[in-house]
């Protein structure tokens, strides 16, 4: 084994706990070096296992600000991601089915994305990880809110009151003329979002069993990154 390749073992290491495909989370991990800034931290990879072929399996990484959704584009030539920050999800959820499970996120707009076939305890870590980040999510924001309440009357800001106007004497007025009456227009409902009315169809067709998770994932990767 080459000496750059262990070094790369050494380094994901702790993402191969619970059986996860090395080479995919190598992928996954190189590419969040590139994009995480100073400050985030990985804590948890899990990746995709199907029943019967498994070569590019979809992944999920969650870190301390945001969790992200790979897929294999290009025959495994790229790979593309999605991701949400916790201050944006709304919810998290687990299901776990007869071969695997289903670990998805919702966000505060209503949007839905998640991954099939995971191993059950990928998902189930998965899952403890993103409620620890939305419970430090919540307190951040409980505490900036409260910084906000408590500052201090001393330290908040003066308002100046502006100096009262000196009362002119009343000037008559004559009536105003009457005014034409105006006509409104019909008014012309907006068009749809192009992108809005493609990812509903685009869900009704998963909700109704007519395409799989996966299908669906890449499919809505797919319209994101057109628009």
């Amino acid at each position: 084994m080459p000496p750059v390749y262990k070094i790369k073992l050494k380094m994901i290491d702790k993402f191969l706990s619970d059986q996860q495909e090395p080479k995919a989370v190598e992928k996954v991990y190189s590419r969040l070096k590139e994009l995480l800034p100073a400050g985030e931290e990985t804590l948890y990879i899990a990746t995709q296992k199907k029943p019967l072929v498994n070569i590019l399996p979809d992944c999920i990484a969650v870190t301390n600000r945001r969790v992200l959704f790979f897929t294999p584009a290009n025959l495994g030539l790229s790979i593309k991601f999605l991701d949400f920050t916790w201050k944006d999800i709304a919810d998290v959820s687990v299901k776990e089915e007869i071969i695997g499970a289903v670990f998805s996120v919702t966000t505060t707009k209503g949007a839905e994305m998640g991954v099939d076939y995971l191993p059950k305890v990928q998902a189930r870590k998965l899952y403890q990880f993103s409620q620890q980040c939305r419970e430090e999510e919540r307190k951040r924001v409980e505490r900036q809110e409260g910084h906000i309440i408590n500052i201090p009357a001393e330290q908040q800001p003066v308002a100046h009151q502006p100096a009262p106007a000196p009362v002119a004497p009343p000037v008559a007025i004559p009536a105003p003329e009457p005014e034409p009456v105006h006509i409104p227009e019909p008014v012309v409902a907006a068009k749809p979002d192009e992108l809005t009315e493609k990812l509903k169809k685009l869900k009704v067709l998963f909700d109704n069993g007519l395409i799989s998770q996966e299908e669906y994932n890449a499919k809505k990767l797919d319209l994101l990154s057109d628009f």
